[in-house]
C-alpha cells in the first residue's frame, strides 16, 4: 500500500482550474516564438535546479546554475557544490528529453537510472541502487530523528507499485498525480541520499509526460527551494514520523496546489517582465548603435547575472575577436562593468541596466495566496 490522492474539495478544485487557466494563457503565449523566450527558457529551468538543490543545502548563484545547463564551470561555487548542481541538470535533462518521447516508459529502470545520473559522480552513495539498510531524516537544528523510512526490504516492491499506478489512468488530475507520486517517493525513501531531489524531478517528470506546460513552466523546484521551511512543515504533518501510507494526505495535495498557483503566477509576471525588458533594451541597442546579438547577453544582466566571454562565445556563435569587441563596447557606453582578473574575469549590469531593471519590477503585482489558512492548519496540527 502507497499514499492515495485525496477526494478534493469545492476550494481544492477552484484552486485546480485557476492553475490550469493560468497553465493555458502561458502555453498560448509560448506557442508564438518570440527573441526573449528562450532567454527566459534558460532562466526557469536555472531556477529550478538551484531550488531543488537549495533545500538539500547546495546553494549556488543563479548564474553558476545556468553554467551547469551551458557545460561551464562556476563562478562561485565549490567543486563539491557544482557536482551537485551538475548531476541534478543531467537528471533534468533527461527528464526534458523524455517528456515527448511517445517510446518512453516510467518504470522502475528509468527511475533508478534517474537517480545514476544524478549522483554518478559520487559512486560511495550508490547511485542507481536501493538502499540495503534502514534510513533516517535528521533535523540538524534541533538535533532530531524526524522521519524514519519504511523497512529495506520492502523498498523494491513500493516504487514497483509506485510507477505501476503512474502507468495507469485513474482519472485523477496530472498536477494532483505528480503531487502524489513527489509524496510517495519521498517517503519511501528508496535511496541512500538524494531522494528529496529524486522525488522533485520525479514530480516534474509526471507533469512534462502529461504536457501541462512546457516543462521549465510546469515545475515548482523554484518555489520549493524559497519556502523550504513550509514544504518540511507539509511532509511532516503528512508522514507523522514514519511510513504511514493510511493517512489522509489532503493538506499535502493542497501544499503543493498553493505551490502551483504561486509558481504559475510568479511565471506569467517574468513572461510580462521579460517582454518589458527586450523592448527597453532593444531601444538602448538602437539608440547606441549596437548589434542585435547583444540583447540576450544584457537580458541576463539585467537579471543579475555574471556574463563570461565564454559563454557570450557559446550562445551567439561568435569568433572570439567578435565577442570581445562586442563586451568592449558595451562596458565603453557604460551598459556592463569588468569584474575580476583576465582569467576569471566576468561582466555585470552597470547604469541604465539598473534601471531597466527597476522599471520592468516597478509595475509588478503582489501574488495571491490561494490557501492563506493552510499555515494556520499546520500550526494546529
Amino acid at each position: 500500500m502507497i499514499f492515495r490522492a485525496p477526494e478534493l474539495s469545492t476550494q481544492d478544485l477552484a484552486v485546480l482550474a485557476a492553475i490550469h487557466a493560468s497553465r493555458s494563457r502561458l502555453a498560448d503565449v509560448l506557442r508564438t516564438p518570440r527573441r526573449w523566450q528562450g532567454g527566459l527558457r534558460r532562466t526557469m529551468l536555472a531556477r529550478a535546479i538551484r531550488g531543488s538543490n537549495s533545500i538539500e543545502g547546495y546553494n549556488v548563484e543563479i548564474d553558476d546554475a545556468a553554467a551547469a545547463l551551458d557545460d561551464e564551470e562556476p563562478l562561485s561555487a565549490s567543486q563539491e557544490t557544482f557536482a551537485e548542481i551538475r548531476g541534478y541538470r543531467r537528471a533534468l535533462g533527461y527528464v526534458l528529453q523524455m517528456a515527448a518521447d511517445p517510446y518512453f516508459v516510467l518504470d522502475l529502470s528509468a527511475i533508478r537510472s534517474m537517480h545514476f545520473m544524478m549522483l554518478s559522480h559520487a559512486l560511495s552513495k550508490s547511485p542507481g541502487q536501493y538502499r540495503s539498510g534502514p534510513i533516517y531524516v535528521h533535523d540538524d537544528h534541533d538535533d532530531r530523528i524526524v522521519y524514519e523510512g519504511p523497512d529495506a526490504r520492502r523498498v523494491p516492491d513500493l516504487v514497483d507499485e509506485l510507477v505501476d499506478g503512474l502507468r495507469e489512468s485513474d482519472g485523477t488530475d496530472p498536477i494532483v498525480r505528480a503531487a502524489v507520486a513527489h509524496l510517495n517517493l519521498v517517503m519511501i525513501h528508496p535511496f541512500r541520499d538524494g531522494n528529496g531531489r529524486m522525488a522533485r524531478a520525479l514530480q516534474t517528470l509526471v507533469l512534462a509526460r502529461e504536457q501541462i506546460v512546457e516543462p521549465p513552466f510546469s515545475s515548482v523546484e523554484e518555489w520549493l527551494g524559497e519556502n523550504t521551511e513550509d514544504y518540511y512543515r507539509a511532509l511532516a504533518s503528512t508522514g507523522h514520523g514514519a511510513w504511514h501510507p493510511e493517512r489522509d494526505t489532503s493538506m499535502w495535495v493542497r501544499f503543493m496546489l498553493r505551490a502551483h498557483h504561486m509558481q504559475a503566477q510568479t511565471a506569467e509576471r517574468r513572461l510580462h517582465e521579460a517582454a518589458a525588458i527586450w523592448e527597453m533594451l532593444d531601444q538602448i541597442v538602437e539608440m547606441d548603435e549596437l548589434p542585435e546579438r547583444v540583447t540576450e547577453p544584457l537580458y541576463e544582466a539585467v537579471l543579475g547575472y555574471r556574463l563570461r566571454r565564454s559563454t557570450y562565445l557559446k550562445q551567439a556563435g561568435l569568433e572570439e575577436r567578435t565577442a570581445t569587441r562586442d563586451l568592449s563596447r558595451l562596458v565603453e557606453v557604460g551598459l556592463l562593468e569588468t569584474r575580476g582578473a583576465t582569467r576569471g574575469r566576468y561582466y555585470v549590469a552597470a547604469g541604465r541596466l539598473h534601471v531597466v531593471r527597476a522599471a520592468a519590477r516597478a509595475s509588478r503585482e503582489p501574488l495571491e495566496d490561494p490557501y492563506p489558512e493552510l499555515r494556520a492548519e499546520w500550526a494546529a496540527r
